[in-house]
């Protein structure tokens, strides 16, 4: 059955009554979450997961792929009115965006910025399901060793690339990958780093972790760093564009998604990147606009690298079980919790639930223009809500969910010991993500170590023997020696200089 006819299969799943509403529900809170600073969609669905148990599999996926969209939209609000990034991929945006606010064109930025996420996703979503059939079918091919070397792959890339420094990156994938160690090692049944404690024996259920790290963490931290007094957000009406915006944003537009969409398929490519590569470029085509002042196209190709980006996570993650950022960690640990492994298989065995996503992704964007172009002024007033009562109701929602999963005080007594390890990593500089992917990645990694060296009779040299996981294990090489490299030419080119 042809790419076509699965999607449409996937409409008739998204397009029932209980799944557009789980689909509403998804894009209203995602774009909640996106406005709101240092709360983004990887915390929302790490929040979620333990309530979502009750929910069919489909319909939960839905939900949590309309908060991964949405986020991408709202964080483009706080960028453009009151300078603060919602999520770091809308970092570029308030570069060019709050000065047009400032200028009195807040309505032409916000609307440049919703109209060309719309299209970056509706194009990006497109290439998801033309893209996806074809990893699958070179991922059937993949053994143990490709399968460990692409999980190399993805240690090196999230730690290099989505930390200020390697040793952050990899100090973080550290802590993931010895939580990923506790519990019955599932070949020789011998107990690790349990400390005794029976409760610990099935290991550290993944929800635990993501809401200490993610939930908790961000508490604390605010907590730590929170300042009395209200922001300053700039007023804004209706979101409209004029003939000559028009004219100056569809071009940034197309360009941002072909940057986005592959960027955000590579193992730690993520959003920031693209977002970055389309502000310059557009900034060098903009023959002498007032880039640095408010320029338009400043504002339409990050936003569409943005989420483009986020439909290019959902290729590895649905057909290779790779997460590339934290929301795509988090989304494979609730495939998880539902049982399901995402890979080749997946679209095998559920394709109703893999194709039904797929779907849902077209049906949220247009709920998320009709979301943010009237009702922008209504997000604008979110931006008001005292930080203590917020931070304070997701303190309480968190230690609830976690608590009801096994009505166990030693979920409770983890998840504030997590809550302040997530604390100290970010008041330290060490990312969440390569935490995050260490945990639910590693023992993946660990069995097909194991599988490939019985395989090859405890040989190391099968871990190359197949070219698919030389080349990954080359690209890990080469990730890990890039920075090293890039420091010693710097250092070269500063002797040159002063000689």
């Amino acid at each position: 059955m042809d790419s076509l006819q699965l999607l449409f299969d996937g409409f008739a799943t998204a397009l029932t009554p209980v799944n557009l509403l789980y689909a509403l529900v998804g894009v209203t809170l995602g774009t909640l979450v996106g406005v709101l600073p240092g709360i983004g969609p990887a915390m929302t669905v790490a929040l979620l997961l333990p309530i979502t148990f009750n929910v069919p599999p489909a319909s939960a996926f839905i939900m949590f792929a309309g908060i991964y969209y949405g986020g991408m939209y709202g964080g483009s609000t706080t960028s453009i009115l009151l300078n603060t990034p919602g999520e770091s991929s809308s970092m570029i945006t308030a570069l060019e965006g709050n000065k047009m606010a400032r200028r009195g064109r807040a309505a032409q930025a916000l609307a440049t910025a919703a109209i060309g996420s719309f299209v970056a996703g509706t194009i990006a979503t497109g290439l998801l399901v033309v893209a996806a059939p074809f990893v699958v079918d070179f991922a059937i091919s993949f053994g143990p060793e490709d399968y460990f070397a692409l999980a190399i792959l993805a240690f090196t890339a999230v730690s290099s690339v989505l930390s200020r420094s390697v040793v952050r990156g990899l100090a973080s994938l550290g802590i993931g990958l010895v939580i990923g160690l506790i519990g019955i090692d599932q070949q020789t049944g011998q107990a690790r780093l349990t400390l005794g404690i029976p409760q610990l024996l099935d290991g550290i259920d993944v929800v635990v972790v993501a809401v200490g790290l993610f939930a908790l963490g961000e508490v604390l931290y605010v907590a730590s760093r929170l300042r009395h007094g209200h922001p300053e957000v700039i007023p804004v009406g209706r979101a409209f564009m004029g003939r000559s915006d028009w004219a100056r944003s569809w071009k940034p537009w197309l360009r941002g998604t072909a940057l986005g969409f592959p960027f955000g398929a590579l193992p730690g490519g993520g959003a920031e990147i693209p977002t970055f590569l389309s502000y310059s470029v557009e900034k060098r085509l903009a023959k002498g606009r007032e880039f640095g002042e408010g320029a338009i196209e400043g504002v339409a190709g990050p936003e569409a690298a943005n989420n483009a980006s986020a439909a290019g996570t959902l290729v590895p993650l649905l057909t290779l079980g790779l997460p590339t950022s934290a929301t795509a960690a988090i989304l494979l640990a609730a495939f998880q919790q539902y049982g399901l492994q995402p890979g080749p298989q997946l679209f095998d065995h559920n394709p109703a639930l893999v194709w039904g996503m797929i779907a849902s992704l077209f049906v949220g964007n247009a709920m998320l223009l009709v979301l943010n172009l009237p009702l922008a002024p209504v997000w604008a007033r979110v931006l008001h809500i005292p930080r203590p009562y917020l931070y304070a109701g997701i303190l309480l929602f968190a230690a609830l969910g976690v608590y009801a999963l096994n009505a166990s005080w030693v979920d409770l007594v983890v998840l504030y010991v997590l809550g302040l390890i997530g604390f100290a990593m970010r008041r330290f500089g060490l990312p969440l993500a390569p935490a995050v992917i260490g945990l639910i990645l590693g023992p993946m990694a660990e069995i097909q170590l194991r599988r490939a060296l019985a395989i090859g009779a405890g040989d190391p040299a099968v871990l190359v023997t197949s070219p698919i996981a030389a080349v990954l294990l080359i690209l890990s090489a080469l990730i890990l020696a890039a920075p090293l490299a890039r420091r010693l030419l710097a250092r070269r080119r500063q002797v040159d200089a002063t000689a």
